[in-house]
């Protein structure tokens, strides 16, 4: 059947489109909260590599990322 409007694009175009724009929007927040955790990742490594405790290293990722949020919203 042939119909006057006919749109340029088809439904499975508009769908990996949108699949795609999520897909961009995800990794994009997830590029930005690695970002942001830079520091307390160091820091949890250093003293990961000097004490070799994954306990030491988490405790000191925490302090530094809440250091670092409190710093921020001054």
């Amino acid at each position: 059947m042939f119909s006057i409007f006919q749109l340029p694009f088809s439904f499975s175009e508009i769908a990996i489109f949108a699949v795609l724009l999520i897909v961009g929007i995800i990794i994009i927040l997830l590029l930005k909260a690695v970002i942001h955790f830079i520091l307390p990742i160091i820091a949890a490594v250093v003293v990961w590599f000097l004490t070799h405790s994954l306990i030491y290293a988490g405790i000191a990722f925490v302090v530094i990322a809440i250091i670092q949020m409190i710093i921020r919203r001054r």
